[in-house]
Formats: C-alpha cells, structure tokens, sequence
C-alpha cells in the first residue's frame, strides 16, 4: 500500500487529502490508432520484446510503487520515464492526475510485466476531479522533457486524443469501474526520437480550457549493476 499526499482541485475549490492507494494497475499498448499500436508491437518484437497477450493489457504491479518521491533509485542505466495520465478512485469519486510509468528497459526483454515491476512510479501531487475534465479530455495537452548535454529536451508531445478514451480504459479493466483505494496509470504518447535514458524526467499536463497544470518533475540516480 502507499499513502499519497494531494492537492485535489475540484472546480474553483481545492483541499488537501491523503489517499490510500492498495492497487496498481499499468495500462498498456492503449494507443487509440490500432494500425500504429500494432506496428510498435512488431518493432519491439524485433528487438526481443515479447509481444503483449491482448490490447489494451492491464499490467498489475505492488501498490507500493506509486511514489511521490523527487529522486528515484534505479539499478544500471537502462530506464526512462513516459508521461501518462493516471486515474484513481476515493471513496467520493474519481481523480485524474499525471505519473510516470518509469521502466527498466533492459528488464523488457525477459518480460514487460517484469519490467514494471522493478521501478517505481513517480506520481504527480495535483489532481483533478475526473467529472470536472472528461468531457474535454481528448483536449488535455500531455508533455515531458529530458536533460541531455546540459540542455532540456522536448521528449513526449500530444493530447489524450492519442490514447483510447480513458472511461473506456477502465470499464476493460472492471465494468463496474476503479474501486476506491485504485490507481491506474492509463497509457502513453510515443517518444520523440525515441525512448532513451535521462537523469532528470519533467512531465505536465495541461487543461486549455482553465490553462491549469498538474506538472511532475523527478531525477534518477543509477546504481552499479554488480554480479
């Protein structure tokens, strides 16, 4: 279990909350372009990564992952961040907030689901109550930014239109919906240039409409791969 601690934003009126969080679930592969998410399969395929068992796939992983957390620890220099819109459910409703689902790379190879199990998942301290938003959602503006050569970089860029509707995530995940004390991380945008390492991950996501943010900022610190 991990206890989070938010600023949960429900119209103009905003309280502070901790919130339990007993389940984790990954969703992946949940591009709404069929045609493209198949083609990223196969390319992964070539690279040695085992192709998923249905799309979208919900990857569970220990709740204690999810972490508010500004430095992450990670073994050897083979994972990266993603910026993803992250859903989770209290017991007065549902929260839309921003994560990064951080992934050992190298771990891939021998098995996604593997691989998300071995970094946490570094979660934003804003949120916003999911009925305030879905309406507008596909116009929700997703970004992060990298650290190379001293320089931020533009690494994801797009709005939720990419990803499949995220109430349609959720019923494939349970018809009845998130249970209260549920995180799901809810998909990603493709990398520009593709997916590689940095030591600083920056991500938010932007409402046009209000021009509010949920921003989330981390750094990792790689340790040694001894054998």
């Amino acid at each position: 279990m991990s206890r989070l601690d938010f600023e949960l934003q429900d119209g103009d009126s905003a309280v502070n909350r901790s919130v339990e969080i007993e389940q984790l679930v990954i969703a992946g592969w949940t591009g709404r372009d069929a045609a493209a998410v198949r083609h990223h399969i196969d390319e992964l395929a070539a690279i040695g990564v085992p192709p998923p068992s249905r799309v979208p796939v919900y990857y569970r992983v220990a709740a204690s992952l999810a972490t508010q957390r500004t430095r992450l620890q990670v073994l050897g220099a083979g994972s990266s961040g993603e910026a993803e819109p992250v859903l989770f459910a209290t017991a007065d409703g549902l929260w839309l907030t921003l994560g990064s689902d951080h992934t050992d790379r190298d771990a891939e190879r021998a098995g996604v689901a593997l691989s998300k199990q071995l970094c946490s998942k570094p979660v934003a301290a804003r949120a916003w109550r999911w009925e305030s938003v879905c309406r507008h959602a596909d116009t929700l503006e997703l970004r992060s930014w990298i650290s190379e050569g001293g320089q931020r970089v533009l690494y994801q860029e797009g709005t939720l239109a990419a990803l499949q509707p995220l109430d349609a995530l959720v019923r494939g995940w349970s018809t009845g919906g998130l249970a209260p004390a549920t995180m799901m991380f809810c998909g990603t945008l493709a990398a520009i240039g593709g997916v590689r390492p940095s030591g600083q991950f920056v991500a938010q996501l932007l409402d046009p409409a209000t021009r509010r943010t949920i921003d989330l900022s981390y750094d990792t610190q790689s340790l040694p791969v001894v054998s």
